[in-house]
């Protein structure tokens, strides 16, 4: 039945001309904003600092592509981890340690994609003759989250939208060159205000006969 349709996206075209990266989706209802876009490409520019946490070993700053969304959309939120100098926290990956995670609580009206984590180092350890995968310095977890498409969520909504919390925790255990500490856990949580579809029909005189 979508035979035909226009699908939205974007594209990213360098100086030259050349399309370097482009963005569209499967599904009609679903679409990243073009914040959410803007983070992939420099996450310096498309996300906002929401709230800092001072946490054992560690600093969180907690950030988010987007305060607003519409049904079908897709919102960027981030962790941005800043450890201290000579500390460490072990890679997803990592065999016999507490991996860091970013874990995200069911919330019926998000769908979450798996959270992405960057690229780790690889730390070797002398005494037990072992090499493990580690992130240090400052590094940044992300993960999607799709706002519900779905018919009876749109009509939930009413005409001002609602006002959701999506919460989390965050997993880690941090080590430095002479002592791992306790694995932990840190609360996390953004706020997301979603709005209803706008559904008034172009005035007849500018529809497509």
């Amino acid at each position: 039945m979508q035979k035909g349709f226009a699908r939205p996206g974007y594209f990213f075209i360098d100086p030259n001309g050349v399309i370097r990266e482009k963005f569209f989706e499967a599904k009609y209802r679903e679409r990243l904003t073009g914040n959410s876009v803007i983070s992939k490409l420099f996450p310096e520019l498309g996300e906002e600092v929401t709230e800092t946490i001072q946490a054992p070993h560690l600093q969180l700053a907690l950030e988010q592509s987007d305060s607003t969304a519409v049904p079908g959309t897709r919102v960027t939120l981030a962790a941005e981890v800043k450890l201290p100098p000579d500390v460490h926290v072990y890679a997803p990956g990592a065999q016999g340690y507490k991996p860091i995670r970013l874990l995200m609580d069911a919330t019926p009206e998000m769908q979450f994609l798996a959270a992405a984590y960057p690229d780790s180092k690889t730390l070797f350890l002398p005494v037990i003759n072992e090499r493990v995968p580690v992130f240090d310095g400052t590094f940044r977890i992300t993960q999607e989250v799709k706002v519900s498409s779905g018919a009876e969520f749109w009509g939930s909504l009413g005409k001002d939208g609602k006002n959701f919390t999506i919460a989390g925790k965050l997993e880690y255990q941090a080590c430095d060159q002479t002592t791992c500490y306790m694995p932990t856990s840190v609360p996390v949580k953004w706020q997301l205000h979603v709005d209803p579809l706008d559904r008034t029909r172009a005035p007849a005189e500018v529809r497509h006969k």
